[in-house]
């Protein structure tokens, strides 16, 4: 079977990398390569090797050459040139995509295993269409209040690009291994209307039940290691290829960090699986669902229910081990 196809984001981060290894090997500074092959902005060359533009085959083949690369090492380059600089084939899968969701899907694409955690938030490959509504609405709202201009796309659009990520969860073949730690807070009252929230548990519910989905639900008096304090929401990417990078995003409330820095990726890595043996196991997880979809059906109309009473026992208990399925 083929595998994943792979993300045009890491295809442009590696062949940067592999550009400025190879110019940093031949001896050649940044103003001297351009100052050689007469490109008319050093900027070119920049966004080129930091990843940040898409790569023209042709001028990749100019670089590979001017820097002495071998025939395989060229011909592999101008490759992943290719698979990073061609968006129509990829986006065929996202026919409705803002720019914002457009450049989570890239990163999320060819993904191996992601790793997840969101102290307030069901994290959007997990939302429900009604969730995601309320998220980009109140935010937006913030927005509004703070001055800023009014976003070209509609709610509605954020929410069916959300949705299209959601795909990558059950695409056949190689869907990514996904865990996520969901603090228990984060599946309060507080995260909207009722029949939103009940939703939201009965659709966790069922993706707890996929193969390559695991979740945890961090219960609020939980001790995370040494009594330590996770400070804001953030995860971890690695892909099918592995000469693509491993990748750390930082959610912030309002901007996000990306970093493919080994030490800062090892902390967050460390920090995961401290949260994951604090947090309930995979199977107690189902059951603390299953149990918080009965107690919210009491507070739902009944035409909204989507899910039968309770069924899995009342007392929880805590794996006090460490993670063995990752």
């Amino acid at each position: 079977m083929p595998p994943a196809a792979p993300s045009p984001i890491m295809r442009r981060r590696r062949l940067g990398l592999e550009l400025r290894r190879l110019r940093e090997a031949a001896g050649l500074t940044g103003d001297q390569v351009i100052e050689r092959i007469g490109w008319a902005s050093a900027s070119k060359l920049s966004r080129l090797e930091n990843g940040r533009s898409r790569p023209d085959p042709q001028d990749v083949g100019v670089l590979l050459a001017l820097y002495g690369a071998d025939e395989a090492l060229h011909e592999e380059l101008l490759g992943i040139a290719g698979e990073a600089g061609d968006m129509r084939g990829w986006l065929k899968n996202f026919p409705v995509m803002t720019q914002q969701q457009r450049s989570w899907a890239e990163l999320e694409a060819g993904c191996a295993e992601i790793s997840e955690y969101n102290p307030v938030l069901v994290p959007g490959l997990l939302q429900t269409p009604g969730y995601a509504q309320v998220r980009i609405v109140s935010a937006r709202e913030v927005d509004a209040s703070a001055g800023e201009p009014e976003p070209g796309d509609e709610p509605a659009t954020e929410v069916k690009a959300r949705m299209a990520r959601q795909s990558l969860l059950t695409r056949e073949p190689h869907a990514p291994r996904y865990t996520a730690v969901l603090e228990e807070a984060a599946l309060g009252r507080r995260a909207g209307p009722p029949e939103v929230l009940h939703e939201q548990l009965v659709q966790l519910c069922e993706l707890a039940l996929l193969p390559n989905v695991t979740l945890h639900v961090l219960p609020r008096d939980a001790q995370v290691g040494n009594w330590y304090l996770p400070p804001t929401a953030f995860s971890v990417y690695r892909f099918a290829d592995p000469l693509d990078p491993e990748t750390l995003a930082i959610e912030g409330g309002f901007t996000d960090v990306m970093s493919t820095e080994v030490i800062t990726l090892n902390r967050y890595k460390v920090v995961f699986e401290w949260l994951c043996t604090a947090a309930l196991t995979a199977s107690d997880t189902l059951s603390w669902l299953i149990e918080a979809t009965g107690r919210l059906t009491e507070a739902v109309p009944p035409s909204t229910v989507a899910f039968g009473p309770a069924t899995a026992p009342t007392q929880r208990r805590r794996d006090s081990g460490r993670l063995t399925d990752r």
